[in-house]
């Protein structure tokens, strides 16, 4: 009825994201580029690039008929692909501040192998 009123996905603080990841309410999905997904990420995302993304790939198989909620370095990224999966009928958030925010609150990154990470 009148197309401006209507909001995009919500957003969550890394805080909200974490408990609704973890607990397995939702998937984590990362959309930053691959060099900066190797270079520190959240323990249990998955990884999409918003490039592919907005490409046509699918989502990764783990989550498909699942709440996502997108993440990539400051919040940017993240909510242009929270839209986009809106429009294809996902359940999808985004989180405030991205992995920066993430990071600044103390909650895990880890690098490649497992070790500690750091936000590129």
């Amino acid at each position: 009825m009148f197309p401006f009123l209507r909001r995009g996905p919500g957003r969550l603080t890394p805080r909200q994201a974490r408990q609704r990841t973890s607990g397995g309410e939702a998937v984590l999905l990362d959309v930053r580029e691959t060099p900066e997904w190797q270079a520190g990420h959240a323990p249990d995302a998955l990884h999409l690039p918003l490039s592919r993304l907005m490409a046509g790939a699918p989502l990764p198989a783990g989550a498909r008929d699942r709440p996502v909620v997108t993440i990539c370095r400051s919040g940017n990224r993240s909510r242009q692909a929270a839209k986009l999966l809106a429009g294809r009928d996902v359940d999808a958030t985004d989180v405030s501040g991205g992995m920066t925010a993430w990071a600044r609150q103390g909650l895990p990154v880890i690098g490649g192998g497992g070790s500690s990470g750091v936000i590129a």
